[in-house]
C-alpha cells in the first residue's frame, strides 16, 4: 500500500467537477477524523488476488476510479506483451454483488482507451465461466468483478492470465507498477460506452459460451456406470443469492437428474444477501435451510454455492438418516477416492492423471490417491498455483489433472477451466453420491470406510485476530517467535519445521537442512510424527492470522484429542 495525506486527498476528490452526485454526499457526510484516514491515507492494495475491499468513496475503496487504475494497469501491462495481446481482447464475468455490472463497464471502457477489445458477459457469470470464457475466446485475459463470501459491503476485482487462471505473482507486481503511474486517479484514460460500442471495442460475450461450457462440463464429468441412478437421486440446491442457479441447475438437469428442490427464498440473486449471516458454505448457517427443506422432501443431498459459484459446501445423511455437513477435507478426499475409482473402472487417458492439493489440505487424500498409484503435488495456499501447474503439465504432456481441491470447498475435476470449479464440482458430488447409493451407501458409509482403511484424519482451521492498534505488530512478534522457538506439543515429536519464507526444510534430530520448491510465502508448517502436522500464516496487512491443522489418528476419539491438544498449544503461543 502506497501512504497519502488523507486530508489533502479527501480534497482532491471533493474538488472533481464530475464526481457522481452520489458519491460527493458520501464524502460530504463524512466527519469522522479516522474514517477519513481509513479512506484516503493508503491506496487499495492490488494483490496476486487482485483487489478487495469495501464499496465507497476513497482510494482505500472499491469503486469506478480504483476500478479504472486497475484496469489501466492491466492494459499497460498487455501493451507491453506485444500486438497479439492487445488485438486478443480481455473477457469480463461480473456477479450478482452491488455495482457489479457497472464496474465491468468501467473496467470494459477503460480498456476501449487503450485499445483493447472487452468481451462483457451479457447476464450474471460465474467466476469458472469467466475461465472457461478466456479459454474458449482466447483472450490475453480476464476479470471477474466478484468479492466472493464477503459480506454484502465488499466487491474486488480479480485479473486472470491468457490460460484462465489467477495471476502469479510476477504479472501482479508489474500490474500493480504500472498502476502507481497514475499520480492522480482522476487522470486515468476511459471512453464512453457509446463511443467505445461504436469502435467495436466493447462486445458482449456470446450467449452459445455458457451453453458450450456447460455441455463440456457434463461430458467430461459423466460418470459412464450410472444410468437411471440419477433419477433415483433426490437433491436440494441453493445459490445463496448467487449467481450459480442456472449454470449448476442447467448441468445437472443435462446429466439427467429430475429431482432437483430449489430453496425459494435464496433463489433470486440480491447483493445483500438477506437469508443469511454470509453466504459462505464453508459455514453451516448458509445450508441451514437448504437442510430444513431436505428433512421436508427426504432429499439425500444438499448443495450450496457461494456468490461467484466457484465453491461448494454440502449436507448428506449418515447412517443414522440424519443430515450431516461435510468439510472441505472430506469432500476432497471422496471425490479422490472416487475418481480413483473411475479409473480403475477403465476410464483410461494416455497421459497419467495427478492429484493435486494444497499445503494446508489434509493428507487424507493424498493417502487414498498414492495408495492407487496416482501422482499427489503440492501447491501453496491458493487455486492459482494449482491452475499454474495444470498448465504447465498440458504443456509439456506430462500429467493430466484427476482432481484438484483445497480444504476451503474449492474443487477442479476438469482442466477445461483454471479455477476452483462448483459447478463442476456441484456436478461430481451429484454423479458421487448416486454410485455410492447405487450401491447402498451413503457418504458417510464411504467415508467411515475410508477412515478405517487409510486412518482417521482430522483438520481444523482457526482464525486468530489481533485487535487493537498494535494488533499487526503482535502478529509479526507471534510469527517471529515461532521462527526462533518452534512449536512443541506435549507428547507429539516434532520431525521437521517447513519455512515458505526463508525456502527451507529444517529436520530436529540431526539439523539437515533441504531447499523447498515451492515459491516463497510467509508460511510455517512444523511437522510431527505420526502424520500430525500444524501450519500458521498471516492474513495480510490484518491482524489476523490463519492456523491449519491435520492429524492422522489410530480412532475418532484418538484423532479429536491430538488435534484438540495441537491447536490448544498453538493457541497459546500465538497469545503469548
Amino acid at each position: 500500500m502506497t501512504a497519502f495525506d488523507a486530508a489533502k486527498e479527501y480534497q482532491h476528490w471533493l474538488d472533481q467537477p464530475h464526481l457522481p452526485a452520489e458519491m460527493r454526499e458520501e464524502l460530504k457526510s463524512l466527519t469522522n477524523e479516522a474514517e477519513i484516514r481509513d479512506r484516503f491515507g493508503a491506496d487499495l492494495d492490488f494483490g496476486t488476488g487482485g483487489l478487495r475491499g469495501v464499496m465507497g468513496a476513497g482510494l482505500n475503496r472499491m469503486n469506478i476510479y480504483t476500478v479504472r487504475r486497475a484496469t489501466a494497469g492491466l492494459a499497460l501491462h498487455l501493451q507491453a506483451q506485444g500486438e497479439d495481446a492487445v488485438k486478443a481482447g480481455v473477457a469480463i464475468g461480473y456477479d450478482c454483488r452491488h455495482h457489479s455490472q457497472l464496474f465491468a463497464e468501467i473496467a470494459a471502457c477503460t480498456l476501449a482507451a487503450y485499445g483493447i477489445r472487452a468481451y462483457v458477459a451479457p447476464l450474471l457469470c460465474p467466476t469458472p465461466e469467466l475461465s472457461w470464457a478466456v479459454r474458449h475466446l482466447g483472450a490475453a485475459a480476464g476479470i471477474m468483478i466478484t468479492a466472493s463470501h464477503n459480506p454484502p459491503k465488499y466487491n474486488g476485482y480479480k485479473v486472470y492470465n491468457r490460460h484462465g487462471g489467477q495471476l502469479l505473482e510476477d504479472d501482479a507486481h508489474d500490474i500493480k507498477a504500472r498502476m502507481a503511474t497514475f499520480a492522480d486517479i482522476f487522470q486515468v484514460p476511459s471512453l464512453a460506452r457509446d463511443e467505445a460500442l461504436a469502435k467495436g471495442l466493447l462486445q458482449s460475450i456470446p450467449t452459445t459460451v455458457r451453453a458450450e461450457y456447460l455441455e463440456t462440463v457434463v461430458r467430461e464429468l459423466r460418470d459412464p456406470r450410472l444410468t437411471d441412478e440419477r433419477k433415483q437421486l433426490s437433491i436440494v440446491y441453493t445459490p445463496l443469492h448467487g449467481t450459480g442457479n442456472v449454470p449448476v441447475r442447467e448441468a445437472l438437469r443435462l446429466a439427467g437428474y429430475e429431482q432437483v428442490a430449489l430453496v425459494s427464498p435464496q433463489v433470486e440473486p440480491n447483493g445483500d444477501f438477506p437469508t443469511v449471516k454470509s453466504p459462505n458454505p464453508e459455514e453451516g448457517e448458509a445450508l441451514s435451510l437448504g437442510c430444513q427443506l431436505a428433512d421436508d422432501v427426504g432429499a439425500d443431498l444438499v448443495m450450496g454455492t457461494d456468490p461467484d459459484a466457484d465453491r461448494v459446501g454440502i449436507a448428506a445423511r449418515d447412517k443414522s438418516g440424519k443430515l450431516q455437513l461435510l468439510t472441505g477435507n472430506q469432500v476432497g478426499a471422496l471425490l479422490v477416492d472416487y475418481m480413483c475409482g473411475r479409473l480403475q473402472a477403465g476410464e483410461q487417458n494416455s497421459q497419467p492423471p495427478i492429484v493435486f492439493k494444497t499445503i494446508v489440505t489434509s493428507d487424507f487424500g493424498r493417502a487414498i490417491a498414492q495408495a492407487h498409484g496416482v501422482t499427489v503435488e503440492e501447491t501453496l495456499t491458493g487455486f492459482k498455483y494449482i491452475g499454474d501447474r495444470i498448465t504447465a503439465y498440458e504443456a509439456d504432456g506430462s500429467y493430466r489433472l484427476l482432481v484438484g481441491y483445497e480444504e476451503s470447498y474449492g474443487y477442479l475435476l476438469s482442466p477445461i477451466v483454471r479455477d476452483k470449479d462448483a459447478v463442476q464440482g456441484c456436478l461430481a458430488i451429484a454423479e458421487m453420491t448416486a454410485y455410492h447409493k447405487s450401491r447402498g451407501e451413503t457418504l458417510f458409509d464411504v467415508l467411515e470406510r475410508l477412515y478405517e482403511q487409510w486412518g482417521w484424519y482430522g483438520e481444523k482451521l482457526v482464525n486468530v485476530e489481533l485487535s487493537g492498534g498494535d494488533g499487526v505488530e503482535r502478529m509479526k512478534r507471534a510469527l517471529a517467535a515461532l521462527r526462533e522457538q518452534p512449536l512443541q506439543v506435549e507428547g507429539l515429536r516434532l520431525i521437521a519445521i517447513e519455512d515458505y519464507l526463508s525456502g527451507e526444510r529444517r529436520f530436529v534430530a540431526d539439523g539437515k537442512i533441504e531447499r523447498l520448491t515451492l515459491p516463497t510465502s510467509d508460511v510455517q508448517k512444523f511437522l510431527f510424527a505420526g502424520g500430525h502436522w500444524a501450519a500458521i500464516r498471516p492474513s495480510g496487512t490484518e491482524p489476523k492470522m490463519k492456523m491449519y491443522v491435520g492429524v492422522r489418528g489410530n480412532s475418532a476419539g484418538d484423532r479429536d484429542d491430538t488435534l484438540s491438544r495441537i491447536v490448544e498449544t498453538l493457541r497459546r503461543r500465538v497469545a503469548d
